[in-house]
């Protein structure tokens, strides 16, 4: 079985009333223990705060619910150089380099995001894919 790493853009369709088939995809990432690093929880409750306009509190524990199915993989000093060296190689954004980074060192097969490239296979190992590719 493969082990994926959910992007933090994937995550916010959890919330989505106007995306339900969106929706539905990501509430069965759930169901496989998905890989969510440090960087994407920050992501995630920035913009959710923004985007959704919710309470602190209400965020935190919005967010505390989903991550007892996910396996938290931390942002640490070997990330960051992991990610210095894919950014430099395949021209990653910064915050994507990172989230590529984590991914990679907790084994993962597969990398749900809708913002980079669907389908890019990073250092042999990672593929990318956008779940919602065949929504368009």
């Amino acid at each position: 079985m493969s082990r994926i790493a959910l992007d933090s853009n994937i995550l916010i369709y959890n919330h989505s009333l106007t995306c339900k088939s969106k929706m539905l995809i990501v509430i069965e990432f759930f169901n496989k223990n998905p890989v969510v690093s440090s960087q994407v929880i920050s992501e995630y409750l920035n913009v959710m705060r923004k985007k959704f306009k919710m309470e602190k509190n209400e965020l935190i524990q919005l967010c505390s619910s989903w991550l007892e199915k996910c396996i938290v993989q931390p942002v640490i000093v070997s990330t960051v150089k992991l990610a210095q060296n894919l950014i430099g190689k395949y021209d990653f954004q910064l915050f994507d380099g990172i989230v590529v980074a984590a991914a990679l060192e907790a084994d993962c097969d597969i990398l749900y995001s809708e913002d980079m490239q669907d389908g890019q296979v990073i250092e042999n190992t990672l593929k990318i894919v956008n779940p919602f590719a065949g929504d368009r």
